[in-house]
């Protein structure tokens, strides 16, 4: 691990804004923070789950708030392209510890070799082990990284990210180019990742070895404890109530209706009746005057608290 214990990482967002150059917003005063452990980050498309990893890994920058994040991130974008004159120890991000090395067993003891080894003697053999974890030791640190189908550039890059041993890895959609087996291979380094993780993902499997679940919908962040099938379990009893509260709901509506058209019906009544009162002449003028104002105030309310209720049950 680099500088911060895998323990000890973290990734914190603080009122978090940011918005595309055409003004549409992503997010809003964003809190939310990603501790040790594995998360699966979902969303619908374009809820911002890659967003929020390059912003996380620096290649975006917010338009208020802060991210601050504990430890050495190590980000794989959606979209990985190598350069196919590229040799895979350059591509692993080793070649001039490798150079130096080379250098040392010949003979050479420059001090600037040993500088540039630092204390990675073993470096050559565990770029190699961890191209074998990831079914790529048939590739060799000298190939170009043109020689490399898609589905395996990914997984070198994912190869540079576990010898980094960064202690907040970040990985969008890992799985879009992968054969089934490099699908397992990378499934198998996800479920061995000491420190913090975050992967954004369609991969059912794959989000089924995470210990959380982050669900992006309308700018905030909803929590699941568990991986992918306890989501869906929650998400299911969750839809379940909902309907259950719109159906209570539709019911009111339609008992809303009814009574607001007993109230109009009640108040016709009075006012034929107080018409009918008011040609008979049969009380003093000043006193069904205020009659008819009562009345009129009286079922004014009425109405009114009729049309309020009606107006909240369909908001419900």
């Amino acid at each position: 691990m680099s500088s911060a214990s895998s323990s000890s990482s973290s990734v914190n967002l603080s009122s978090l804004s940011f918005a595309w150059p055409d003004g549409t917003t992503v997010f809003d005063g964003l809190d939310v923070s990603f501790g040790p452990g594995r998360t699966g980050l979902v969303g619908v498309n374009g809820s911002g789950k890659s967003t929020l990893l390059k912003l996380v890994a620096g290649e975006l920058a917010p338009a208020d708030g802060t991210v601050k994040v504990m430890g050495e991130v190590g980000y794989l974008p959606q979209n990985v392209t190598l350069d196919t004159a590229l040799r895979v120890d350059r591509a692993l991000g080793i070649a001039e510890q490798r150079a130096a090395l080379h250098a040392i067993e010949a003979g050479d003891v420059s001090e600037r070799h040993f500088e540039t080894v630092g204390d990675d003697w073993d470096v050559e053999e565990r770029a190699l082990v961890t191209l074998g974890e990831l079914g790529l030791g048939h590739i060799g640190l000298d190939r170009t990284a043109g020689e490399v189908s898609g589905g395996e550039s990914v997984l070198l890059r994912l190869a540079a990210l576990l010898l980094r041993r960064p202690d907040v890895l970040l990985l969008d959609e890992p799985t879009n180019n992968l054969d089934l087996y490099a699908r397992r291979r990378l499934h198998q380094a996800v479920a061995a990742w000491p420190g913090v993780l975050v992967v954004v993902s369609h991969d059912r499997e794959l989000l089924d070895l995470v210990d959380q679940i982050a669900e992006l919908r309308a700018g905030e962040v909803a929590w699941y404890g568990g991986n992918f099938s306890a989501y869906e379990e929650a998400l299911s009893v969750e839809q379940e109530a909902a309907e259950r509260m719109v159906r209570v709901a539709e019911a009111d509506v339609r008992r809303q209706k009814r009574e607001l058209s007993d109230a109009h019906m009640k108040l016709a009544r009075r006012k034929r009746y107080g018409q009918k009162m008011y040609d008979s002449k049969r009380e003093p003028k000043i006193v069904m005057g205020a009659r008819k104002r009562a009345a009129q105030e009286s079922a004014g309310k009425h109405r009114i608290m009729h049309e309020e209720r009606l107006a909240e049950a369909k908001e419900r």
